[in-house]
């Protein structure tokens, strides 16, 4: 059982872990003509990427980068993983004991999916700038999370076993500052490597879950206990458990941390 409510820890703080532009004045476009290192010909101000690493954790994630001077551009990122097993569900399932079916069950059943939107303002440092070198990046992030049949196993008096699935939307609001390197290969490709960009906000959520009988007094006492095991830090949750069934609220502080390596077109 420890297993089991520690698995179930792990998935939620793990798993419950993208702007538009008027064209430039006639003006700035000749400045940056001018002063930049192509002269022979027309500046690419726009990049439009896809995030290679993030595809490991079965999610697609794209930006759009627009140059405005040398030193300045925005960018939106927006990402999307569908409905799926767990990322890395088979290193998961190796780490539980042999013993443990109910858990390896509830990982095998469990389903994720999320969305994200990350706007960002990139500050180019390096000499070439345009959207090429080292740069600082700070960004804000909402993400929402969807858990489904998140199972908790109770027993009655009887010592008789029962499941409850949970199911819910997880929901953040981040801000932090990325650092990052760009760099053009060729005339029309580029490569974008987000070093490290840590980021921190606030999150909330419910899981809820309906039983399928009547609870006894006895079964709703085991499911309370078990979801008041169930510890993350800094985290306020609110239990509610009654005849019908349980839901689990929560409300704390949330962060994480931007990293990959996204391959794109300049034009």
């Amino acid at each position: 059982m420890n297993l089991k409510k520690t698995a179930i820890t792990v998935i939620i703080l793990f798993f419950i872990s993208m702007v538009s532009l008027n064209a430039q004045t006639s003006d700035t476009a000749t400045l940056i003509k001018t002063d930049y290192l192509d002269l022979a010909h027309e500046p690419k101000l726009n990049y439009f990427k896809v995030n290679l690493t993030s595809l490991l954790l079965k999610t697609y994630s794209f930006q759009y980068e627009r140059v405005l001077s040398k030193r300045i551009s925005i960018a939106a990122s927006y990402r999307t993983m569908p409905a799926t097993q767990i990322p890395f569900k088979n290193i998961i399932l190796k780490q539980i004991d042999v013993t443990d079916q109910e858990t390896k069950d509830a990982i095998e059943k469990l389903r994720l999916s999320n969305i994200g939107f990350t706007p960002e303002i990139r500050f180019y440092l390096g000499k070439k700038g345009y959207g090429r070198g080292f740069y600082l990046a700070p960004f804000y992030r909402y993400a929402k999370f969807k858990i489904q049949n998140l199972q908790l196993d109770y027993q009655n008096n009887a010592g008789q076993d029962g499941i409850i699935d949970l199911s819910g939307n997880f929901t953040s609001n981040t801000g932090g500052l990325l650092m990052g390197a760009q760099w053009a290969l060729g005339k029309s490709i580029c490569l974008d490597w987000w070093i490290l960009g840590p980021h921190y906000g606030q999150g909330t959520g419910i899981l809820a879950g309906v039983s399928s009988k009547q609870l006894s007094q006895s079964e709703q006492d085991d499911i309370r206990q078990q979801l008041e095991d169930i510890d993350i830090p800094l985290t306020e949750k609110t239990i509610n458990v009654n005849a019908n069934g349980a839901s689990l609220k929560l409300d704390g502080p949330w962060g994480g941390i931007r990293a990959g390596l996204s391959l794109g077109i300049r034009f």
